[in-house]
């Protein structure tokens, strides 16, 4: 039988921790802590298998905190688990400690950063399709989530996501404390509400009140026998638990207690208690078997489209590396993931039309030392935006491929259309971001986005391009192609993807009429070729940049932010078919209804003539 009497007192450590690390901190979140105090203490005491000595252990349970302003309640547990000291407890929130407002992977065994509500559970989704299909090992995921949050889209994705899936070493423990920030949540305490909606999505739902000690034994030993689906805890809370001043009492969310010294005595005061968590009995993850061979090759002057490339070269790097798997959002016979998929149906994740849970579940792959490659059409990249900006945060390693990219796919039509992909992932910390015009340079390219850090995106062209670029060259991030140059020219043309043709047919146009225009194919948005740019900017009168995108924070920026410090630098002009005319800007917009070689040519005139 469980001892309750050490499970009431750690449950109460749990909350004087909270107050008293928030206090220190002098902000925090103990209301939204205190309420989940018990869950968590029965938790650690009984279900919960991780080694905390050993964070890296591959049979460890994970933990996610969905709601990752419970902070305080995270690193209470960190403590009476003996991973940090009541010292370290108390530098919460403070500079330059790893116990931040919300956690992040910088306290260990935390895999992601989490404070973005929506995110936690569907990155929990990631980690248990890892432990059922590639690890195939039996750690249990257990994901604490907050009320609130469960108005987030992005919840219910995972939710329908791990219901079809039949995550049954996915457990969610819903904190519902019915108290948001501003006012009650739109369930409340119907917690049978919760487990009808859970139920809809083939989960098993288990609604208690969560702070019977003896009903949440129950149900965490029940969620450990379901084998067939994932299992969701509906648990009724009191926010700010056990201190009357703040019980249950709205307008306290995010808010120190008044009085923490009072509090902690209303609490029984400070404790000591240690917990020794379960250790995991040992094991290794499983890995699959490689064939070998090579990237594929493409003489000069074959006509292939880079979404094509990008399949075949992820297929055969699937050949190489038995640690690389896919992901795709119901697309893959256009981006051509669905290659790789036939080839290595074990490592390929369907994830449908829910992108934000596609990037996350790449974040819970990542986190458990896989290779994901998650690809899509690059206009709905956008809607996954707050998770790749906080898989950044995480320090996670992805690979993401954007394909029908820029106006090139035209009748289509602009919803279609990825046109502020370039300025988005340009803005994520770390990030790469590359644009290769040919198949060549695709394969290069994702052959070594697989050992690049942080977030890298590929940008692929729905229809073929002339393959310009040697399967022998040296292809590399941060690198670029000079097309066409001279001792004598007159301008720089700078393009990338689809505009490289385009800026290569305008060169040949305006040589014949005596204007001598340098090509560079600058694949390597970021980082970008400064070198290449600044030597071709100091020896030519003018720079134009070729855009399919939208030009702010696209290419045309990224030419601008490599020419900074250049002296004597030449005027730089961004020809782009989705903006409008402005001036008095150091990169001053051109317009065209089409990016073709007129259109490039007749604004290489304009800036020769100038």
């Amino acid at each position: 039988m469980p001892n309750n009497d050490f499970r009431h007192e750690l449950a109460q450590q749990l909350r004087v921790d909270s107050v008293r690390a928030s206090a220190a901190g002098g902000s925090g979140h103990p209301t939204s802590s205190m309420s989940a105090a018990d869950l968590m203490a029965v938790l650690l005491d009984g279900y919960l298998k991780l080694d905390y000595a050993n964070p890296d252990n591959p049979v460890n349970d994970h933990l996610v905190f969905s709601k990752g302003h419970a902070s305080p309640l995270y690193y209470a547990m960190l403590k009476a688990a003996g991973a940090i000291t009541d010292e370290e407890l108390l530098s919460f929130r403070t500079f330059g400690s790893r116990l931040e407002g919300h956690p992040t992977p910088r306290i260990p065994p935390t895999d992601v950063a989490t404070g973005s509500l929506g995110q936690g559970l569907p990155v929990g989704v990631g980690l248990a399709l890892a432990g059922k299909r590639l690890d195939r090992l039996p750690y249990r995921v257990w994901v604490l989530c907050g009320d609130s949050e469960m108005a987030e889209g992005s919840m219910w994705e995972a939710f329908q996501h791990a219901g079809w899936a039949g995550l049954d070493n996915l457990t969610a423990i819903v904190d519902v404390n019915r108290l948001g920030q501003t006012r009650e949540t739109m369930l409340g305490w119907d917690v049978d509400g919760y487990a009808a909606r859970a139920e809809a999505f083939g989960w098993k739902a288990i609604a208690i009140d969560g702070h019977d000690l003896d009903a949440i034994d129950a149900a965490l030993a029940q969620a450990t026998s379901v084998t067939d689906r994932p299992t969701a805890i509906l648990a009724r809370t009191h926010k700010g638990r056990g201190v009357k001043a703040v019980e249950d009492q709205p307008g306290k969310h995010g808010k120190l207690l008044e009085e923490p010294e009072e509090a902690v005595e209303e609490l029984g005061g400070a404790r000591s208690l240690a917990v020794t968590v379960k250790t995991p009995t040992p094991g290794s993850p499983h890995r699959f078997a490689t064939t070998g061979g090579a990237l594929p090759r493409w003489e000069i002057g074959e006509e292939v489209a880079t979404r094509q490339a990008y399949g075949q070269a992820l297929t055969a790097l699937g050949e190489l590396r038995g640690d690389v798997v896919a992901l795709d959002g119901e697309v893959s016979n256009s981006t051509m993931s669905e290659l790789f998929a036939k080839a290595h149906p074990d490592r390929y994740f369907e994830m449908f039309i829910a992108e934000q849970q596609m990037i996350a579940a790449a974040v819970g792959l990542q986190a458990r030392n896989w290779v994901p490659f998650a690809s899509t059409f690059g206009a709905f990249l956008t809607r996954a935006h707050d998770f790749i900006r906080m898989a950044a945060i995480s320090r996670a390693d992805l690979r993401l491929c954007g394909s029908h990219a820029g106006v090139s796919i035209g009748e289509d039509g602009p919803s279609q259309m990825a046109l502020e992909d370039i300025a988005m992932f340009r803005a994520v910390h770390g990030s790469t971001v590359l644009h290769p015009s040919d198949a060549n340079q695709a394969a290069a390219l994702v052959a070594e986005m697989a050992t690049l850090p942080g977030i890298s995106y590929l940008r692929t062209l729905r229809g073929k391009t002339p393959v310009r670029t040697s399967p022998d060259e040296n292809i590399r991030v941060g690198g670029s192609r000079v097309l066409r140059n001279s001792d004598h020219d007159d301008l720089t043309i700078v393009a990338c993807g689809i505009t490289v043709g385009e800026a290569e047919k305008a060169a040949e146009v305006l040589d014949a009429e005596g204007i001598r225009a340098r090509v560079i194919d600058c694949y390597s948005i970021k980082p970008i070729d400064g070198n290449t740019l600044v030597q071709a900017a100091l020896q030519t009168r003018a720079v134009l940049t070729v855009e399919d995108h939208w030009p702010e924070g696209g290419l045309g920026d990224a030419v601008l932010d490599a020419l900074a410090a250049c002296p004597d630098r030449p005027p730089v002009r961004k020809l782009a078919v989705t903006a409008m005319p402005v001036s008095g800007k150091p990169g001053e917009l051109l317009h065209a209804a089409h990016i073709d070689a007129e259109a490039v040519a007749e604004a290489a005139r304009q800036l020769v003539k100038r």
